[in-house]
């Protein structure tokens, strides 16, 4: 490889020492005009053509299938990196699918045990109050047996009064000690009558 790199550097001096001497004889001996750069040479167009063919091979053989390479190496480089974006991209958006929906899902969750509290509240404050009016229901028949009793033992003990105070003023009229048991029975008897016929 060595061996070629040198031809090619002769070659390429080559053409440029024949184009220095061509110039020297078209100044020199061409009869004192100047050097025509646009006229053709057959030698300096030969020469020309062989090193373009020549670097051309040699390119073809060393640089162009590296650099191929390296641009094919880029490329696939790059389509990977824009595919992994793409998977990163997708991921990405199914990993934010999956996290609005647990968010859904908790939100509906908070939505549901707020109901349930809310329902839990309104079944406590319904028994408490069903419970508030048992008591006042006890409350209120205990006070109104209360009461009763209260009146049934005023009334008997009114009644018993009554027939005290009967047999005392009966006594002081007739002036004479009638038999209590008797004169009790009597009064009450008529007192229950009263009572009977008042009802």
């Amino acid at each position: 490889m060595r061996a070629t790199l040198i031809a090619a550097a002769a070659l390429l001096l080559t053409p440029t020492t024949l184009f220095a001497q061509e110039a020297e004889h078209a100044a020199g001996g061409g009869g004192g005009g100047g050097v025509n750069l646009l006229e053709p040479h057959a030698g300096l167009m030969a020469w020309t053509l062989f090193i373009f063919v020549l670097l051309f091979f040699l390119l073809s053989k060393l640089a162009f299938k590296p650099i191929t390479r390296a641009v094919e190496a880029r490329e696939q480089a790059l389509q990977d990196a824009i595919d992994q974006a793409k998977r990163d991209r997708e991921e990405a958006a199914r990993i934010l699918a999956q996290h609005r929906e647990q968010l859904e899902g908790s939100r509906a969750e908070g939505q549901r045990m707020i109901a349930e509290g809310r329902a839990m509240g309104e079944k406590i404050r319904a028994e408490m109050l069903e419970e508030t009016r048992a008591q006042q229901q006890d409350l209120l028949d205990r006070a109104r047996r209360e009461i009763a009793a209260e009146r049934d033992r005023a009334i008997t003990e009114l009644r018993a009064e009554a027939v005290e105070l009967a047999i005392a003023g009966a006594s002081r009229v007739i002036e004479k000690n009638l038999d209590d048991q008797t004169n009790r029975k009597l009064v009450e008897g008529y007192l229950s009558g009263v009572a009977r016929r008042s009802n």
